[in-house]
């Protein structure tokens, strides 16, 4: 402790000076008349230099810099605005779980082997790995409703597709658009509460981030099941067509845009496209109120208020293309392809379980396609208490570190993390969840190889939902608070290693089983998890040092792109 103490006050103290000549700079500015003075002033400069107005720097000289406010929107607003974004990701793990107990029956179908029905799968998980990288970063730039609209748009018009499909060539094809459109919606989620939630208030939305998540692997082979013995498979599509098509109306009504390069803190007002249906019959009432108002007055007053309008409006409309680098360049950087990478361990683990499951419950206990998708009912209940329990726990320890540090907590606010271990206060909440994790992955193996009674791996499966899912929260969190200003791109690349490991996971598992045994192959996956942690213990203890290393790196680049551009 004693150590990492006095990083952090090395550390503080390299920031402060850093922070003394940004503030001469700052003045030199001001006394050129280049900077407002007024807190006000900042949000079409900040606009314009893509830089969030609610980040842009107010302060006054001998004054302490107080943070403006993060948000305009209330507790239950963020909460619903943050309910609707994890609504829209369920559809990304449901679609990929609710196809599995019609494998057999599109075999039949469609005349091909179960390992070609089987790549129907693989490219799937593929593809949604891949596909984020490129609206992720879109979303960034361009703001969330454009990137939650084409993403619909596309997952609706594959699942209609997926419907009416009459050979294995368009059901391969067309899998892979389905993947396309869904497999982003969980950068997405991630990404909003980046937008409207301070760092000191994200532990309480966990719960609401996670539980839909969750749930959707669970009731996915149930509603699958259902749909194909009673309606038949083409059904399972037209249910996520149906469902999806509902869920785009109502972000199309009433979900804001909250991207802070576009809305700020959520007061500027943004190019109709990025406005509600809601918001935009609001602005016609206004505006008509507005004419009755200002028909007395006479031209002067009423030229006055138009110009006072114009200037009130946000920027103009510029949709950037997608840059798949964005993400593939954050994987190069020290602290989170660490945190990926073993969270990419972490979570493979999981895939490992739910592949193998099937066929292994059909073999031990005799169970049916629904009985057996009723079995990962207990895996949702353990990530419901999970989401329950960790969430506050890491609000609770975000105001312990700041306690000892003497960091105000403010939940409008967003605290400056630049000399603050929120590797520690994030970490130390998820450590424990992990080694939780490692001791059920082994018992699972040996369970089942034992063939145990059923209720014993029903709560193994429980207890895994409390550890892995609980410690795979802690650390999405950690990446947002890392790259707030590049959530989308950050969720993205987290997504691309963890689905690109849990693919290779997917394929092996069923392999280990069968040569050396449930027991050692689940045993060899929670001694990765044993073996890769002191990389965590590394992300606490030196991961502020190398934020601050990130941020010099990218300051020289700013300066120097400022100094070719001058010359």
């Amino acid at each position: 402790m004693a150590k990492g103490e006095k990083e952090a006050k090395e550390c503080r103290t390299r920031e402060g000076r850093m922070s003394k000549k940004l503030e001469l700079m700052d003045r030199t500015k001001r006394r050129a008349g280049r900077v407002p003075t007024s807190p006000g002033a900042y949000t079409a400069e900040a606009l314009a230099s893509d830089e969030p107005p609610s980040e842009a720097p107010v302060s006054s000289p001998g004054q302490p810099e107080v943070p403006p406010i993060f948000s305009i929107y209330t507790s239950w607003e963020k909460r619903l605005i943050v309910l609707a974004a994890s609504l829209s990701a369920f559809f990304s793990p449901l679609t990929a779980q609710i196809y599995l107990p019609a494998l057999t029956v599109l075999a039949d179908d469609f005349g091909v082997s179960d390992a070609q029905i089987n790549l129907t799968v693989t490219t799937y998980m593929i593809f949604q790995g891949i596909t984020p990288m490129f609206i992720g970063g879109f979303a960034d730039a361009a703001g969330r409703r454009p990137a939650y609209v084409i993403c619909f748009v596309v997952y609706i018009a594959a699942n209609i597709g997926l419907a009416l499909c009459k050979d294995y060539a368009s059901l391969l094809i067309v899998r892979c658009l389905q993947s396309a459109g869904s497999s982003t919606t969980v950068a997405l989620c991630q990404a909003v509460v980046a937008d409207i939630v301070v760092s000191a208030d994200r532990g309480q939305y966990i719960g609401i981030t996670a539980i839909p998540i969750v749930l959707a692997p669970s009731l996915g082979p149930v509603i699958g099941g259902l749909l194909a013995q009673y309606l038949g498979w083409r059904w399972i599509f037209w249910f996520l067509a149906i469902t999806a098509s509902v869920n785009l109306g109502f972000m199309l009504l009433f979900f804001p845009e909250t991207c802070r390069r576009i809305v700020g803190d959520g007061s500027v007002r943004a190019h109709p496209i990025y406005r509600t249906f809601w918001q935009m019959i609001k602005d016609v009432r206004a505006r008509r109120q507005s004419k009755r108002a200002t028909a007395p007055y006479n031209a002067d007053h009423s030229s006055l208020h138009r110009t006072t309008s114009t200037r009130s409006r946000g920027p103009a409309l510029h949709l950037r293309p997608p840059n798949p680098l964005a993400s593939l360049s954050l994987l190069l950087e020290k602290e989170l392809s660490i945190l990926l990478g073993y969270s990419a361990i972490v979570f493979a683990g999981f895939y490992a379980i739910a592949t193998a499951l099937p066929s292994q419950f059909s073999a031990l206990y005799g169970l049916s396609d629904l009985q057996i998708g009723l079995m990962y009912l207990p895996l949702a209940g353990g990530s419901i208490v999970a989401a329950g329990v960790a969430g506050p726990l890491v609000n609770w320890n975000y105001r312990r570190h700041a306690g000892k540090l003497g960091v105000p907590v403010d939940r409008k606010r967003q605290a400056d993390l630049r000399s603050f271990p929120i590797e520690r206060a994030r970490l130390e909440v998820g450590m424990p969840l992990l080694a939780l994790s490692a001791a059920v992955m082994i018992a699972w193996g040996w369970a089942v190889q034992a063939g145990a009674h059923i209720a014993v791996p029903c709560v193994l499966l429980f207890l895994l939902g409390v550890g892995m899912i609980g410690f795979n929260n802690t650390s999405s969190v950690l990446i947002v608070d890392i790259y707030p200003e590049k959530a989308g791109a950050a969720v993205a690349a987290n997504n691309l290693t963890r689905c690109l490991l849990g693919a290779a996971f997917s394929a092996f598992i069923v392999p280990m089983i069968d040569g050396i045994g449930a027991g050692w192959a689940y045993t060899i996956i929670g001694g990765l998890y044993i073996v890769f942690s002191p990389l965590m213990w590394a992300v606490m203890r030196k991961g502020m040092g190398w934020r601050a290393e990130l941020r010099e790196k990218e300051e020289r680049r700013q300066e120097k792109k400022r100094f070719e551009k001058e010359t």
